[in-house]
């Protein structure tokens, strides 16, 4: 397969991927919306003031780069868990998979997908931000790198979700239990020098925690970790997902049964 017919390829899926995402724009898009919209108004409005600061900064701030970067990780893995999976439901995958399109560019094509639904759920919810919180930006290069890599993280946790699952139950299994957990204890509503020297060790073993406080930073300049090994932490799960998924799309598993 030459090197323009892949790109063809990998256009297809992308393209596929977005007109699916925004034809149904009131289910992938809006809803996020409209939950960021309680939390700004619930933790922002009425909690917030009794709080008062948080290192340094009006609680209402501190929390909406945790809030919008929590809206990309859920809408990134739910697009590719749905969309990979519903292809498997649909057996419409096997006509990817028989073509000569190679793992890699089938795999790219939904994380691009999936990157993309996160980006512009996340570009929405910051735009629903700005009627609650005058947000400043202390470094564009940080906030558009870790958004991209986080999102390409959870399009990956997404297609090994999809890939495993065999039902519609297992998709919202990892999401439910695991992710959502992680999501609320990554420090998104609080510093973890709050916790318990014990706790904070713990939160550590957390690598959503390392993604809001790069994001956070990016805003505000404060994180509770060093911003190197934030990245160090991201980018060594994007390897290692990126590589699992390459072998179980290689070897067919929950495909080719």
């Amino acid at each position: 397969m030459s090197a323009a017919d892949q790109m063809v390829a990998f256009y297809t899926i992308v393209v596929k991927e977005i007109t699916r995402f925004l034809r149904i724009w009131q289910q992938t898009i809006l809803p996020p919306a409209i939950t960021t919209t309680l939390y700004f108004v619930i933790f922002g409005n009425l909690i917030g003031p009794r709080i008062g600061q948080m290192d340094g900064f009006n609680y209402m701030d501190f929390i909406v780069p945790g809030l919008i970067l929590m809206a990309v990780i859920t809408s990134s893995y739910s697009n590719v868990v749905s969309s990979f999976f519903g292809a498997k439901f649909m057996r419409s995958v096997e006509e990817i998979l028989v073509s000569p399109t190679p793992n890699v560019i089938i795999l790219t094509g939904f994380v691009v997908g999936g990157v993309a639904r996160g980006i512009i759920v996340g570009l929405v919810v910051t735009l629903v931000s700005l009627f609650f919180s005058d947000l400043r930006i202390h470094s564009p290069a940080v906030l558009a790198s870790v958004v991209i890599l986080t999102a390409i993280l959870f399009s990956l946790g997404g297609f090994i979700n999809a890939v495993f699952a065999k039902s519609f139950d297992d998709v919202s299994i990892v999401p439910t239990f695991v992710l959502t957990p992680l999501t609320y204890l990554g420090g998104i509503f609080y510093s973890i020098h709050l916790l318990p020297e014990f706790w904070q060790g713990v939160s550590m073993a957390n690598p959503i925690l390392y993604m809001i406080n790069a994001f956070r930073f990016g805003f505000l300049g404060i994180s509770d970790i060093n911003i190197a090994f934030s990245y160090a932490i991201i980018i060594v799960f994007i390897l290692v997902l990126f590589a699992l998924s390459l072998r179980l799309l290689h070897r067919g598993y929950g495909i080719r049964q």
